[in-house]
């Protein structure tokens, strides 16, 4: 039987509500005063209070969409919308968590964890970001119960690292890190694209674990780790599990098998 979904967090919804309003109301404003028109013009103009057209620029409400189809045409403008996909739905089970707990547990003092960050560029958030206190590096850590689609995994991982060190909030440079629930799906989704998931994540478990835990290993990039749950509390593996190559010391050929 599959986990139940939980759902989604009410302070997590807020954010993305208060996103949108204030790109919206960013968008109309620059419209607006790129057309040389002026609040009171634009509000008689879409039959609406100067006071909501106001509160609308400032990202204060959240208007309809009769109303922002109204202002938009008084611009001249065509209203568009676009769901983003991401790497999978946002509904999180109850594995997801104690997963991020037993990494952080992990961390080496000269780490700073940011879990669930926000990053805006990306369109989402990191499940797990840690970054080095001297802020030459961070990572961008993404938790796997399942797998879906690998190929949608590996643009959005790369994508949100990318974003996060734009922000310069964990580190001047960022890459990416997968943490994947270890089951009998997902170890055979990962033998079949074992090669592909090298290729983007070439770094050793062991030693990406060093330098998590220690005090001076350098970050090695990009790199998979796993995770055991049993009990409802997690462990992070030593080593990749049984059968699978991928994150051993011994580096794929290009035909996916251990180089002598």
């Amino acid at each position: 039987m599959a986990a139940p979904q939980l759902p989604i967090g009410i302070r997590e919804l807020e954010r993305k509500r208060r996103r949108v309003r204030e790109h919206a109301g960013v968008q109309v404003r620059e419209l607006r005063e790129e057309s040389g028109i002026s609040q009171a013009a634009l509000a008689a103009a879409a039959g609406i209070d100067q006071g909501h057209l106001s509160r609308i620029e400032r990202g204060l409400v959240q208007p309809s969409i009769d109303v922002l189809v109204a202002v938009a045409s008084a611009l001249g403008a065509d209203l568009g919308m676009r769901l983003f996909a991401g790497a999978g739905p946002r509904i999180r089970d109850r594995l997801q968590a104690p997963i991020v707990e037993a990494l952080i547990r992990q961390l080496h003092p000269r780490w700073r964890p940011f879990p669930e960050l926000a990053v805006p560029k990306a369109r989402g958030f990191i499940d797990l970001a840690i970054g080095l206190r001297d802020n030459t590096a961070g990572v961008a850590c993404e938790v796997h119960s399942e797998l879906r689609a690998i190929d949608t995994i590996q643009r959005r991982v790369a994508e949100k690292a990318a974003a996060l060190a734009d922000t310069g909030v964990v580190g001047r440079t960022v890459t990416p890190l997968l943490l994947i629930r270890s089951t009998a799906t997902t170890l055979s989704i990962v033998r079949t694209f074992e090669a592909t998931l090298a290729a983007s994540f070439p770094a050793a478990i062991e030693t990406t674990l060093e330098a998590v835990r220690g005090p001076s290993a350098p970050w090695p990039g990009p790199g998979i780790l796993w995770a055991r749950l049993q009990g409802g509390r997690a462990e992070i593996l030593e080593r990749p599990p049984r059968g699978i190559r991928l994150g051993r010391r011994e580096p794929l050929d290009p035909t996916g098998t251990l180089r002598a």
